[in-house]
């Protein structure tokens, strides 16, 4: 049923000459298109972001929601990964990516992580693709999430999709991988990868999540990739105690997490990157927003 769903909802995009399999294009304006012929690599427009954010309110929310859910356990970094797809759903500029020396908007939100099978060095890892609807809310989210991790984590060997295919394709030699790569990255550069191999690979992706706090890790800046669309990357540090300046001119003592952040500066400017990140401290601050369905719109002002 599933794939049915995806190939009616493939049909309801129509491509035109210039788009790809995942991605519109769109014109860009002058800067933005000189800047794709000056720096064409992602790696060489890194632009790095830091921030604390408060999340007193939505551990209270999630505190209250889990006792009156227990069967199922709604943690921080399922909320935040829920309100990272409602930032993208209302700033659509988030959502794009260069490639090619072309700009192109996805034709959905797609975050991934990679999640652990067990808590050990050496453990494998397998990687996650997550793809919110507009009718999406935290709790089928969460869901979604709880329900792909404990799958994964049944075995210790790879599960199939593109983990398949990157162990099939490390067993050849390198007189073989060279090339076979080198074909890659052209078909990459024009936009004639194969479905097979995006499905489920992060580099493809609207945003990479790494929960660094649940390795009781801080976050750090990670850095983007040449290969591929992915734009964002996203870090998540350990939940922490932090004495803050309140909005009455008060200190306080409140529960906060760190989060760092590296984005291709082609897709956007810094002042939509920063509006961006208001979105996702107001849906912190008013974690009630997250039960609302992500095609609905969140009422922020951004004045």
């Amino acid at each position: 049923m599933a794939e049915k769903e995806k190939k009616e909802e493939q049909k309801k995009i129509k491509r035109k000459w210039g788009d790809r399999k995942d991605g519109r294009r769109v014109k860009a304006p002058g800067l933005q298109t000189i800047m794709g012929y000056l720096w064409p690599n992602r790696t060489d427009c890194e632009v790095y972001l830091r921030d604390v954010i408060d999340a007193t309110e939505l551990l209270k929310y999630l505190e209250k929601r889990n006792a009156e859910h227990p069967e199922y356990k709604t943690t921080l970094f399922h909320a935040a990964v829920t309100g990272m797809a409602r930032m993208v759903r209302e700033r659509p500029l988030m959502n794009r990516f260069i490639q090619g020396r072309r700009l192109y908007e996805r034709n959905e939100i797609s975050i991934s992580f990679i999640a652990k099978r067990r808590f050990a060095d050496g453990a494998e890892e397998s990687l996650i693709v997550l793809k919110p609807k507009d009718e999406d809310t935290l709790d089928t989210v969460s869901r979604r999430i709880c329900g792909d991790v404990t799958e994964t984590r049944k075995s210790e060997h790879a599960t199939g999709g593109i983990d398949k295919t990157l162990d099939t394709l490390a067993a050849l030699p390198r007189f073989l991988l060279i090339p076979i790569f080198k074909v890659v990255r052209w078909l990459d550069f024009w936009g004639k990868i194969p479905r097979s191999m995006m499905e489920g690979d992060t580099h493809f992706t609207t945003i990479i999540a790494s929960n660094l706090g649940s390795i009781r890790c801080p976050s750090v800046y990670h850095h983007l990739n040449n290969y591929g669309t992915n734009s964002i990357v996203i870090t998540i540090g350990t939940l922490h105690k932090e004495e803050v300046l309140t909005s009455g001119g008060t200190k306080e003592v409140r529960d906060v997490i760190d989060i760092g952040a590296t984005l291709d500066e082609r897709i956007a400017d810094g002042f939509y990157f920063a509006r961006s990140l208001k979105l996702i401290k107001h849906i912190f601050a008013h974690p009630e927003l997250l039960e609302k369905p992500l095609g609905e719109d969140s009422g922020y002002d951004y004045q």
